[in-house]
């Protein structure tokens, strides 16, 4: 079965490809606008805007000195950004800001033959750490030390540059990944929350970390003191820019805590059942949207179903509107008294089993979990 992964190094460009790369990000930026503001008057298609932009050269010829496949990658992000406006995915295409908080540019990857010598125009040395761009040559890499090569066709590269001044680049791969066959021999359901992050039907709770929490007084410290700072002096730019580090610090943090989750109930389990949740109806409620943000239910459910299919692994979702909650996991009584959020803990009328609310839940889920199961096999 193939596949797209996609794999990121931190770049370490010289000043010169620094230069280059900025201006890339200048005239990718100055393209896209570009034919943003044709498409609100005119209908062009994707193709119509790549035959045009040779009378773009013409009367912008620096546009000429960038990697050409990214001014038109950058046209079919465009079309994209319309096809998915028309298809109700996401708000109208908007222009391009200078001072965005992420810039970043796209490039094909290109293979020739001349000579019997092949060319290729993105070509990855994990040996010597250094990955060959479009009009950059030569750059220093750092990451993924336990690869010597990368296994797969390469698709494309995108090269961004991080609000606190670092450089990265993302390469796309086509592998033709194998998924093991294996027999279901554990189920675990699992019940995400807010105070534990992740309560499993086997009675472990992984805690949230609170990560907002730990730079939340750095974050307000520094931002009050750029409020201080006169707009455009040096130390803006440096407080500015301290900021910014602290931001990716935490969503690094935030990332790398998400990952270990995943990582290790996809690897000890075989099927994982969760229910199907609407964090968006979620955030709504004032009092939660701060630490719901902080734990990211939703990226915790997109990596376990990308993991589970990587490993050969099962990963199944149950209606939301399961009470999960109210039903006794022994006997199946509905008390509907455990709809107040208050109550942690509760006792069955029915059967006298006591309950913890969240392990009750995750054990539910998972009954219900091996009912869906079931029903597919047969």
């Amino acid at each position: 079965m193939n596949m797209y992964k996609s794999y990121q190094f931190r770049l370490y460009p010289d000043k010169q490809q620094i230069i280059q790369i900025q201006k890339t990000f200048g005239c990718t930026r100055l393209v896209y606008n570009h034919y943003l503001e044709k498409r609100k008057k005119d209908n062009l298609t994707c193709f119509d805007m790549i035959k045009d932009l040779p009378n773009l050269y013409q009367k912008y010829p620096f546009l000429k000195e960038v990697d050409s496949c990214s001014l038109r990658c950058c046209l079919f992000d465009l079309d994209d950004a319309f096809k998915r406006y028309f298809n109700n995915q996401n708000n109208y295409p908007k222009f391009k800001g200078k001072y965005g908080s992420k810039r970043s540019y796209r490039t094909n990857y290109i293979t020739s033959t001349y000579n019997e010598r092949k060319y290729e125009n993105i070509k990855v040395d994990l040996k010597r750490n250094v990955i060959t761009l479009p009009k950059l040559k030569e750059v220093k890499i750092k990451g993924y030390r336990n690869l010597s090569v990368l296994p797969g066709r390469i698709i494309n590269a995108t090269i961004s540059e991080c609000s606190n001044g670092k450089y990265y680049v993302s390469v796309l791969v086509e592998e033709n990944h194998i998924a093991p066959k294996i027999i279901p021999r554990k189920i675990v359901g699992i019940d995400l929350g807010i105070k534990d992050v992740v309560i499993t039907s086997d009675g472990e709770k992984i805690k949230n970390e609170k990560i907002i929490e730990k730079y939340e007084k750095r974050i307000k410290r520094k931002q009050r003191e750029l409020a201080r700072r006169e707009k455009g002096s040096g130390n803006y730019y440096k407080t500015k820019k301290k900021l910014a580090i602290l931001f990716q610090k935490l969503k690094n943090a935030r990332k790398y805590f998400i990952h270990q989750i995943t990582k290790k109930l996809v690897l000890e389990n075989d099927i994982i059942v969760s229910e199907t949740l609407k964090v968006k109806k979620m955030l709504e409620e004032k009092k939660y949207s701060k630490f719901l943000s902080d734990v990211s239910l939703s990226k915790i459910c997109s990596l376990l179903k990308y993991k589970a299919n990587y490993y050969g692994k099962r990963y199944i979702q149950i209606d939301s509107y399961y009470p999960s909650s109210q039903e006794c996991s022994r006997c199946g009584y509905k008390n509907e008294k455990v709809k107040d959020l208050t109550v942690r803990d509760w006792i069955c009328p029915e059967c006298g089993s006591y309950h913890d609310r969240d392990i009750n839940a995750s054990q539910n889920i998972l009954f219900e979990g091996i009912k869906k199961y079931t029903k597919e096999l047969i």
